[in-house]
């Protein structure tokens, strides 16, 4: 799929586990680094290399939200609209960003500097709203904060 070094890559990481079918996760992960997505194509190759169903890859690629389907902007912001998250104003920061970045959760913007997605519980309630930028966790955010922080990257 993506050239012998890749697939190096991938069968170190299978032989690590008792059975191909548990090194699932962290080959999606590598999937998503060498491509900056997983789309259908990619997780047909990893059901063929781990012996598991396209389906079940599948799954995995639309449950967990670190894996993106698409391709996302340089600053990939997942903003958590769970209900802890929603009670303490999500829905205040998700339009706030909306409206700052001209996109919609969903979208990216034209320059491919940001992306915007809502998703489920970040794990973060105590210190809601968040959002994750990238890899790095952002608490306890409020209107103010995000443009301080969207300024710094701009």
């Amino acid at each position: 799929m993506l050239g012998a070094e890749f697939e190096r890559t991938v069968d170190a990481i299978v032989a690590k586990y008792p059975q191909p079918k548990a090194a699932l996760l962290p080959v999606l992960w590598e999937v998503q680094n060498a491509k900056g997505s997983i789309d259908l194509e990619a997780e047909e190759w990893v059901a063929a290399r781990l012996g598991v169903a396209a389906s079940h890859v599948h799954g995995c690629v639309t449950f967990y939200t670190m894996y993106k389907q698409k391709g996302s902007g340089k600053y990939h912001i997942q903003l958590c609209t769970t209900l802890s998250c929603m009670l303490r104003g999500s829905d205040d920061v998700l339009r706030h960003i909306e409206v700052k970045l001209g996109i919609k959760a969903g979208e990216t913007t034209p320059d491919a500097k940001f992306s915007l997605v809502r998703v489920e519980c970040l794990g973060s309630c105590g210190t809601a709203p968040m959002f994750q930028l990238n890899d790095d966790y952002h608490e306890n955010l409020t209107n103010d904060a995000v443009d301080r922080l969207l300024t710094s990257l701009e």
